[in-house]
């Protein structure tokens, strides 16, 4: 990573995600965490303070360490204990079955190989854990797919790998089961990079 990743994007996702409606499909997101969590793509720690007021603990990872300084601010003003990691999402450091609750935000859509990312966040689920994430991508109009088909190409160049295009409901549907999803435009932004998912889904493993 040069120093445009990591020290100039820190700031740019640290503006540019700050966001009140957003927030509030965090926090609604958030709500149904418990138990032992792990935050994938913990950027500059932008859910933190929107965990409920139970969470006494997470852990978070996060490939880029130039994050980490702002990211550090907020851990020091949280009542929450953060283990806080550089690691890859596509190899997580923790054993099977580890995790009751793995959160995702804006983050699948930079993860290099999608599919060993998913992969590796149902391996480290439990049985009856839950896969709670909030991402963008590939909208349901075909006119805004040809663009961001388009545009992915640059988005990766200047986002740090951000694909506007993945198809999260059908990515997450090969690799889970029992997803709960709602998928919308959020209005006060582009079409092109502000069609949402969010929900919950259950890994496949029984056991």
């Amino acid at each position: 990573m040069g120093i445009y990743s990591n020290k100039i994007l820190p700031w740019i996702f640290e503006w540019s995600l700050k966001n009140k409606t957003i927030d509030e499909y965090r926090s609604d997101l958030l709500s149904e965490v418990h138990g032992d969590i792990l935050e994938i793509g913990f950027g500059t720690g932008h859910n933190l303070p929107l965990y409920p007021d139970n969470v006494e603990k997470i852990t978070a990872i996060d490939l880029n360490p130039g994050n980490t300084p702002l990211a550090e601010k907020k851990i020091k003003k949280s009542d929450i204990s953060v283990d806080h990691r550089i690691a890859n999402c596509e190899n997580l450091p923790f054993k099977d079955n580890r995790f009751d609750c793995v959160v995702s935000t804006f983050t699948l859509c930079s993860v290099s190989d999608i599919h060993e990312g998913l992969k590796e966040i149902e391996r480290i689920l439990k049985p009856g854990g839950s896969f709670l994430f909030m991402e963008h991508g590939l909208s349901e109009e075909n006119h805004i797919q040809k663009w961001q088909n388009r545009l992915t190409p640059l988005q990766k160049k200047i986002a740090d790998g951000c694909h506007l295009n993945r198809d999260m409901g059908q990515l997450i549907s090969i690799h889970f089961r029992d997803v709960e999803m709602n998928a919308f435009y959020e209005k006060k932004l582009p079409k092109i990079a502000g069609y949402f998912y969010k929900g919950v889904a259950r890994p496949k493993q029984t056991n």
